[in-house]
């Protein structure tokens, strides 16, 4: 009989266990008291569907204070899509204090989009100061600036889903900084009136196809750079300066090209010569032998050379003595 008992009152712990886990009573009396009508079969559908009814029940708690209407089979699409339903509906109901233009279709649109929509409404009430990383820009006069500037965007709802983020707007404004300090003919008048590079960036619609409307674009602060024009000038005449070097080079290699093939000719002229000249003793004998040369002939021949021999001596021991007689009357 006691172990009877012990079975039966097990069994009825269950079966409460099991009704208060399937039944939120206390979430259906919460929800009771606050004027939302909900039926304990929906929240029993709810656990059976694998959703947790405060997930659903509480934020329809609040909507329902917020004077905000909302249909419990759209919370738990939103739930079962993997949204979150408690931030769709806290967004609702910041746009509706705010005087915003939202619906519950548009923010859970955006939700699932990956986006926050509690935080873009906010954005929208209250613009956001985003400041751009140090942009360099030259001037015609050759003069670089680096420019930093802040812009004030505010969300824009109807461009959230498919929109372009921050990344895009720091980007395009970097990109017309650039461009506006480009387009200056010296680098003084940006130092000078740093807002016409706003009033040019402003110009140019930046904010289209993003989810943010830019407000203003204010330049924090312009530094001066490098001077890259005169950075150019020098490399390129330094590169000249290699070209010309390599020209002179190529000009004196040519030149010793051809004074090697000139001393070439001069050894080829000279072997010539020396080969006339073994020439001649053979054109001697051969004139002795055939008669055209007498031996007197000869004889008269050699004295010639002989005494050309001579000349030679005697005109070199002539100037060698001058030299030493005028070297000796100076030492004297």
């Amino acid at each position: 009989m006691e172990f009877g008992a012990l079975i039966i009152a097990g069994i009825a712990l269950l079966a409460v266990f099991l009704f208060f886990y399937l039944v939120p009573v206390p979430l259906w009396i919460t929800a009771l008291f606050s004027g939302v009508n909900v039926a304990l079969t929906s929240l029993i559908g709810m656990r059976f569907r694998r959703i947790p009814p405060a997930k659903i029940v509480n934020p329809m708690i609040k909507a329902f204070k917020a004077g905000i209407p909302v249909e419990t089979a759209k919370l738990e699409a939103q739930y079962l899509a993997g949204g979150n339903v408690d931030r769709v509906v806290d967004a609702l109901i910041a746009a509706d204090k705010a005087g915003i233009k939202l619906n519950f279709d548009r923010a859970a649109a955006i939700d699932l989009a990956g986006r926050d929509v509690l935080e873009a409404v906010r954005l929208s009430v209250n613009p956001k100061v985003i400041t751009s990383p140090m942009v360099a820009g030259m001037a015609k006069d050759g003069i670089q600036l680096l420019a930093t500037a802040r812009i004030t965007v505010r969300a824009n709802i109807d461009r959230l889903v498919g929109g372009a983020g921050e990344e895009t707007i720091v980007a395009r404004v970097g990109e017309g900084i650039v461009a506006s300090i480009g387009q200056s003919e010296d680098h003084k008048q940006v130092l000078e009136q740093p807002d016409r590079i706003s009033k040019t960036v402003l110009a140019k619609g930046l904010d289209a196809g993003t989810a943010f409307e830019i407000l203003s674009v204010d330049i924090a602060e312009v530094d001066v750079g490098k001077n890259i024009g005169a950075q150019l000038r020098t490399d390129q005449a330094e590169a000249d300066k290699k070209i010309a070097q390599a020209k002179a080079e190529e000009r004196r290699a040519m030149a010793v090209a051809v004074e090697q093939e000139n001393a070439a000719l001069v050894e080829a002229m000279r072997a010539k010569l020396v080969e006339a000249q073994a020439a001649v003793p053979m054109a001697l004998a051969e004139a002795l032998r055939s008669g055209r040369m007498g031996v007197m002939d000869y004889y008269q021949l050699k004295n010639i050379e002989a005494d050309t021999d001579m000349r030679e001596s005697i005109s070199k021991a002539s100037g060698g003595g001058t030299t030493d007689g005028g070297a000796g009357g100076s030492q004297r």
